[in-house]
Formats: C-alpha cells, structure tokens, sequence
C-alpha cells in the first residue's frame, strides 16, 4: 500500500496509512468525512488509479490526495526518494510524467488559457450515423491549479445540450490537454490576440461566439454556443469546432 500525501490550503502531511489519513482530515474542522467519503478514499488507496485525486469541501474549494513512496514531507518535496528507472529512456518519461504532475497540481490562483482535445460525438450527415471526431475546445478558466481548470472545462462539455454524452475525454496528464497560466488578472489583449488567431486560421469553419466570463467569483450560467459553418460541406476532422470562452 503507498502513502498518501495529502494537503489543504497550509494544512499537509504523509500519512501510511487510512487511519493516519482519516485521523488528519478529522483534525481539519472545515472538513467533513461521511461514511460515503471514507470509503471512496479507501478504494482510491487501494485501487490502481496513480493520479491524485482531489475531495470538495465547500464550492471550488478541495483537498488534493497524493500516492508516493515518500515517507515523509521532506522526502515527497525532494522527490529524492524515488527509485529512478534503469534506462536513459525511462528516466526522462519519469521525469516528464513527474513534471506534469507537479505542474497541475501547483497552485497559482488565476486565469489559465486551456486547451482541450476530446472524442466528440457528431452525425454525419445525410447517413443518419455517428463517428467520433477529434475536437479542440479551448477557454480562459479562472481557478486555483490546472487540475481544477480541467475538471471545470469537462463538467463544462458535458452540461451543454449539444455535446453527446458519449464523448470520450482525454486524460488529464497527457498531451491532449494543455494549459497556460495567465496571471491574476486577465488582459483583454490576451483575448484579442485568441480572437485573431481563430479568425486567420487557414480553415473555413472559424466560429464566431461572444466572450462570455464565468469565473470562481461570478458565475453565471454557461454560455450557449451558436455553431455556424462556413461551407456546407462540412468537415468533421476540423478541429477549430468552438471558440474561446472564459470559464
């Protein structure tokens, strides 16, 4: 079984064990653990998923689980304590998976220019049929880490009347999703420059939508999005099918 690092806010430690785990969390009154909780972290220790995962505490506020082999604070910031692989090759994809790691889990509370590439469910016209197609969603999304980003633009897709539930969507530490933090404040020349890049993109379906804000401060309901197209022979490999949004 692999320790667990856990943190919220200042609050951090290594614990070795759920007890451990359960008995810090406990300690933290902000933070209530239900029976239903206790048992998803249980099978989260326990199971195979190697990601951290993160547990809502009030509205976009979370504590962050982490699997490692550290036993203690000091070892998991050093990442000393990892045994590195045997070849050239293997050091540097554990060195990249452990960069993207530390990557989305930093907290830097801000703007992120995000980019999404997800299996989107489209009818093909004039067959009746579905296929998936590959399909780059970007947005401007105000949160405290990448992670946050990536959940926030996936709840995002899935609540919106035209995208199928069937869609498939990448994992949130491979190269199909990508981020940019932008500072605390966003400037509109970042916008302008987004907005003008869609419109000389070398492709006939650039999609014309208003930049709507949905941030952690003001949250209003998601934008709808009205698609046009260019031509009619639509192509359904374009992967410019949205424009960007803030979130």
């Amino acid at each position: 079984m692999p320790n667990i690092y856990v943190r919220y806010f200042d609050h951090e430690a290594i614990a070795h064990n759920i007890e451990e785990l359960l008995d810090f969390l406990g300690g933290i009154s902000e933070i209530n653990i239900t029976p239903d909780v206790a048992d998803d972290i249980a099978c989260y220790i326990g199971g195979d998923m190697p990601y951290p995962k993160r547990y809502k505490v009030r509205p976009r506020v979370y504590f962050i689980l982490i699997k490692t082999q550290a036993s203690t604070l000091e070892e998991f910031k050093s990442h000393r304590f990892e045994q590195m692989p045997r070849s050239n090759e293997e050091n540097e994809a554990y060195a990249r998976k452990e960069q993207r790691q530390r990557a989305l889990c930093e907290e830097h509370y801000g703007w992120y220019r995000c980019t999404l590439l997800f299996k989107r469910v489209l009818m093909v016209p004039g067959t009746g049929k579905y296929k998936y197609t590959d399909t780059r969603f970007s947005a401007f999304v105000k949160a405290q880490n990448a992670l946050a980003c990536y959940d926030r633009i996936v709840e995002y897709l899935k609540s919106r009347h035209d995208i199928d539930p069937r869609c498939q969507y990448p994992s949130v530490k491979g190269d199909n999703f990508q981020f940019e933090f932008m500072g605390e404040q966003l400037q509109q020349e970042a916008i302008d420059d987004v907005q003008q890049a869609l419109q000389d993109a070398p492709t006939p379906e650039n999609y014309d939508e208003a930049v709507a804000q949905i941030d952690d401060d003001n949250a209003p309901a998601a934008p709808e999005v009205e698609e046009e197209t260019a031509a009619d022979d639509f192509d359904y490999n374009n992967d410019l099918n949205f424009d960007d949004i803030k979130l």
